[in-house]
């Protein structure tokens, strides 16, 4: 995936954000993006912990954590109401992104522009927007601390050595 650019996200809005944050306006630094659904056990168990974590333990200037909120079940119960109670419940202070609906059907746009399989999902982008890391369900902490930190550790974008 080291090739593939990742799409910009189509969000309809946005908790925890002075502005809408941009994937072309965060090159130079590797994001981490945690898709998720606050009805999904695994998110509130494993992937939004994790990102919390991220968030608490890289230097903000050298790995951004966005939040993406992808609604494709369940769509009367979460909505953005709800989601904002959802952030102030769990404490969530990084950005955070509401997956804009489809017009077509039940998956929302940018869920359907990475290919998401469902929540929670993960994708690392290096600081050239590149895709580094695209999975779904849980992933160990360890593993992807070590990932983002190699990805930090490529401080032009290109592989350190």
């Amino acid at each position: 995936m080291e090739d593939i650019v990742a799409p910009e996200l189509d969000v309809a809005q946005w908790f925890n954000a002075e502005a809408p944050p941009s994937l072309a306006a965060l090159r130079g630094r590797v994001v981490a993006l945690h898709a998720f659904q606050m009805l999904c056990p695994g998110c509130v168990q494993g992937g939004l912990p994790q990102a919390r974590k991220i968030a608490a333990l890289f230097p903000p200037a050298e790995v951004a954590v966005i939040g993406l909120h992808t609604v494709f079940e369940h769509h009367e119960a979460m909505t953005p109401v709800s989601l904002a109670a959802f952030i102030h419940e769990y404490r969530l202070t990084f950005p955070i992104g509401v997956d804009r609906p489809s017009d077509g059907g039940p998956i929302p746009r940018t869920m359907e522009a990475y290919g998401f399989r469902g929540t929670p999902s993960l994708v690392l982008i290096d600081r050239r927007g590149r895709i580094r890391r695209h999975s779904f369900g849980a992933e160990d902490d360890m593993r992807v601390g070590a990932e983002i930190a190699l990805l930090v550790a490529e401080k032009d974008g290109a592989a350190a050595g």
